[in-house]
């Protein structure tokens, strides 16, 4: 007959007292002669040829169940751990409001079983073990005065620690000024609200205010710390307790910071005036959008992706497109101020006006040209520099006609060209 197998024990946890009833699952439980927890046989188990029911003996630290049989014993590892009894060292803070809501933060050993926290025999609000050295509880109502302070786990109850329930109002939060501001953090926030008195915490949504300054018993001055995008709960801690988190009224606001990926069109004249479409994320409360730190003329925020702009007058040249919003200053795109094209002369002047004839013209910022037009009527044409174009000058009716240049800064002067008739025979 092979030995048994023990695959699993439940539960695998108990008092260092022993008394805890266990199943214990596996293979080859027929006959069984003994169960063991460590060096200890059980005192009482009944058994099936895959299912024991044992008592466990008393016992310390973290053993390994085996099963006996008439073929062997169980070779595998399967832990039983037993729970000391839990003990408290230190709590703080060590007093708070009778009215509940002080956060307590308990240490001492033995706490990762623990299945009850109560001070003064009242149940704690809340807890939670963090580690086997701390938990953090939350305090009852309770009438004033000293608490004792205990935790259970299945070993037992810990050492009693003092906790004192005073009349100390709790404090509240009833504004937040300014109430938004950069994920970045670093905003200076003015809190208002009532009992402020001997406040040892500010924290936005559960993290510690960079700084803070009680001004009054109703007044707090505490910068923001950085925190994701979204609504942070704004809380006061003091020995009568911390402030309601759920109120709307103290949340925070964090916002992202705006991008730009694009703007259309990329250049205008420098006289400004220009309807620029810019196009990013995080738009949404832009306060400025700026080219080259100089405010646009106008702008109206189309959604969180668009801003509709209109561009200031500006030098000519490249600058820097930004937007700013509560959440800080967009990277830049660059944008082309240009200046208005200008003709200073054509040649030849005049031609034929039966066939279609090779002009010059000359002047300046004729760079970006995007048309040529001899009166209304388009010719074609090539950029040789920012100060020279070569176009053809269409067949028409004899007569003079004005030729211009446009480009995205505008509309040229007007010089003459003359179409000049064919001679009669």
């Amino acid at each position: 007959m092979p030995p048994p197998v023990v695959s699993s024990v439940s539960p695998n946890q108990g008092p260092a007292s022993g008394g805890t009833t266990v199943t214990v699952t596996g293979t080859g439980f027929t006959g069984v002669t003994s169960v063991r927890f460590g060096s200890k046989s059980s005192p009482a188990f009944t058994s099936s040829t895959t299912k024991i029911t044992a008592r466990t003996p008393s016992g310390t630290g973290t053993v390994n169940v085996t099963v006996t049989t008439s073929g062997g014993t169980s070779t595998q590892f399967v832990p039983f751990t037993y729970l000391a009894a839990p003990s408290l060292s230190g709590l703080s803070p060590a007093e708070g409001s009778v009215s509940g809501g002080t956060t307590v933060v308990l240490t001492g050993a033995d706490l990762s079983g623990v299945t009850a926290v109560d001070f003064g025999g009242v149940p704690a609000a809340s807890f939670t073990v963090d580690s086997s050295s701390q938990i953090t509880a939350v305090t009852p109502a309770h009438a004033a005065g000293p608490a004792e302070v205990r935790v259970t786990n299945s070993s037992g109850t810990s050492n009693a620690l003092t906790f004192a329930f005073t009349s100390i109002a709790a404090p509240s939060v009833t504004s937040l000024s300014p109430n938004q501001g950069p994920v970045s953090g670093g905003t200076t926030v003015v809190l208002t609200g009532a009992n402020f008195s001997d406040v040892t915490a500010v924290e936005f949504d559960g993290v510690p205010a960079t700084s803070f300054t009680v001004d009054s018993s109703t007044q707090i001055t505490a910068v923001s710390p950085a925190h994701v995008a979204g609504a942070a709960a704004v809380t006061v801690t003091t020995p009568g307790g911390t402030s309601n988190p759920n109120d709307p009224n103290t949340y925070f606001y964090y916002a992202a910071l705006p991008s730009l990926t694009d703007l259309v069109p990329p250049s205008g004249p420098t006289a400004g005036g220009t309807t620029v479409t810019l196009t990013g994320t995080d738009l949404l409360g832009a306060t400025a959008v700026r080219f080259d730190g100089v405010p646009a003329t106008s702008f109206t925020v189309d959604s969180a992706t668009q801003i509709t702009a209109v561009t200031p007058s500006h030098a000519s040249g490249v600058v820097e497109v930004t937007v700013t919003t509560l959440g800080g200053t967009s990277s830049s795109l660059g944008y082309v101020f240009l200046d208005a094209p200008v003709l200073v002369s054509l040649e030849p002047d005049q031609g034929p006006a039966h066939t279609a004839t090779v002009v010059t013209l000359t002047g300046d910022n004729l760079a970006t040209t995007t048309s040529v037009q001899f009166d209304e009527v388009p010719a074609s044409f090539t950029v040789v520099s920012p100060t020279q174009i070569t176009t053809v000058a269409p067949a028409d009716t004899a007569g003079p006609v004005s030729v211009t240049v446009t480009t995205p800064a505008g509309t040229s002067n007007g010089l003459t060209y003359t179409r000049l008739a064919a001679p009669a025979i």
